[in-house]
């Protein structure tokens, strides 16, 4: 699993994340940091990455379009530490591994984990 991270989310949740065997980048390590949503999933979509965000655009964006790819992990705690959000990310890879794998809009919040799964019915 390859996770794409978003601004607005700590740079260094990367080197967290390689450290338990994760391949991970962030937006702005890429030059995709003033890249519009759309752009981040194609290019996500290309190199068959994750991509982890605080933003609902993503969500809308994938539900519109009735794609299947890529997959979306929108994290809605926001002021996370960078290791916190390492951890979050971990954990919901041993959850969802399985749907983000073959497609999915994953909500992550304080109560817990919502999938669903790609392409989204109108």
């Amino acid at each position: 699993m390859k996770l794409l991270l978003d601004q607005g989310l700590p740079r260094s949740t990367v080197s967290h994340l390689q450290r338990v065997g994760i391949e991970s980048v962030h937006v702005g390590e890429i030059g995709l940091a003033k890249a519009s949503d759309a752009r981040i999933l194609d290019f996500a979509d290309q190199g068959s990455w994750t991509v982890v965000t605080l933003d609902a655009d993503f969500h809308v964006l994938l539900a519109l379009s009735g794609a299947s790819s890529p997959s979306v992990i929108r994290v809605r705690i926001e002021g996370q530490r960078a290791e916190d959000l390492a951890r979050l990310l971990v954990s919901v890879l041993e959850i969802c591994r399985d749907d983000l794998a073959r497609g999915a809009m994953v909500s992550v919040t304080e109560n817990g984990v919502r999938v669903r799964r790609l392409p989204l019915l109108r």
